[in-house]
């Protein structure tokens, strides 16, 4: 799969294709029984149905990650993780920004998603509230119970002190995985975390434009 997502020409190659990670399908299809959030993707999708249910566990088998590191994460903020996770897990569109990842548990991720500005700013929104004691939730955690804790000499704070921006948010959490742009959503410029399943996948043209 390297070779095909670094090849230029055509980009054919990168427009349907499912990242080399941890819980990924092989190849990208139907899942008729999508749970929740991530039914957006029913139609074609690189998750299982059964991940994408355990997307929306609170401490879901899928990382053993634990949103409520420092307290119980409000709702209307731990949807737009539950969002983001069916996103990486489920979507096929994200071929243009898969990377080599130097990891044990997957060899590939993505970087530097365009992510429309609405989807960006409404996490934020949501979320400022919300506490946390790092800015890089993918690497530097206390793992030594099994799950994710704040590391030593760390402090809770609010995301909008950790966050300060929109940008930081969505450019840092998950350490360069996803872009903020002034794009906006339906202008097929940007990857939208959210769209209405019923007027089809708005990333399949953003995938196609950036390949």
């Amino acid at each position: 799969a390297a070779t095909a997502v670094t090849a230029t020409g055509t980009g054919d190659s990168v427009l349907n294709i499912c990242m080399d990670a941890k819980h990924h399908k092989k190849k990208p299809g139907p899942e008729g029984q999508l749970y929740g959030q991530c039914v957006l993707w029913k139609d074609n999708a690189c998750c299982t149905a059964n991940t994408s249910l355990e997307a929306h566990e609170d401490q879901s088998y899928l990382y053993n990650f634990n949103w409520d590191h420092c307290g119980a994460m409000p709702q209307k903020c731990k949807r737009h993780f539950i969002q983001d996770t069916c996103l990486y897990e489920c979507s096929p569109n994200l071929g243009p920004w898969i990377d080599q990842a130097d990891t044990s548990w997957r060899k590939e991720r993505i970087r530097d998603v365009p992510l429309c500005q609405e989807d960006c700013e409404q996490w934020w929104d949501d979320c400022q509230d919300a506490v946390t004691c790092k800015a890089n939730w993918h690497k530097g955690w206390n793992w030594t119970t099994g799950t994710n804790q704040c590391p030593q000499g760390t402090m809770c704070q609010k995301f909008k002190f950790v966050f300060p921006t929109a940008a930081a948010l969505c450019e840092q959490i998950w350490s360069g995985s996803y872009l903020y742009t002034s794009h906006h959503r339906g202008s097929g410029r940007c990857i939208q975390m959210w769209f209405d399943p019923a007027q089809g996948n708005p990333n399949i043209a953003v995938a196609q434009y950036y390949a």
